[in-house]
């Protein structure tokens, strides 16, 4: 386990997906996602088994108080180059909006920089998604650029933003 100020990290398990399905199947959850379509429980089962035994993708459960809120990730690890995408969502509504998905970032960059010796960790976010915006900030995400109408959502084009931090910068922090 990688523990955190609010939260603990731990391995993403199989009874986790129960959690992670009805998560991702919630509009209001995945608006700032890529994801638009409903996904069955077999497809959600089927992508654990290809993901967690992939070493270019790390998944964390996020608990807090021993409760599953959501899910981090270090996706498409680049091990040559020592940099990964970040994706985070906290699938609990109740647990929003309360630091908690800042404090999983922080300890998953943590972790990341100082247990696994990535140098460079990046993401994108959709430049409606406010929250999320003002998260990364917080965690020393740096804009790099932005992609401009990348995602169809309600009836027009939304611009998706590019973001990243240094290990250098996060240890400035």
């Amino acid at each position: 386990m990688i523990i955190g100020k609010r939260v603990i990290l731990r391995a993403l398990e199989k009874e986790d997906i129960k959690n992670c399905w009805k998560w991702i199947n919630d509009p209001e959850i995945i608006k700032g996602l890529y994801m638009i379509f409903p996904m069955s429980k077999y497809k959600e089962e089927k992508w654990y088994e290809k993901s967690i035994g992939d070493d270019r993708n790390k998944y964390f459960a996020i608990e807090v108080d021993k409760k599953h809120i959501g899910d981090i990730g270090l996706h498409g690890i680049d091990w040559i180059n020592r940099k990964a995408e970040l994706g985070i969502m906290i699938g609990e509504k109740d647990y929003l909006n309360k630091g908690y998905g800042t404090d999983a970032i922080k300890t998953t960059l943590r972790y990341a920089f100082n247990k696994m010796n990535l140098h460079k960790i990046q993401l994108r976010v959709h430049e409606f998604n406010k929250r999320a915006l003002k998260c990364y900030e917080k965690c020393g995400f740096k804009k790099e650029g932005v992609m401009r109408e990348d995602l169809f959502r309600d009836g027009k084009y939304h611009n998706a933003v590019f973001m990243s931090i240094l290990r250098s910068e996060f240890n400035e922090i």
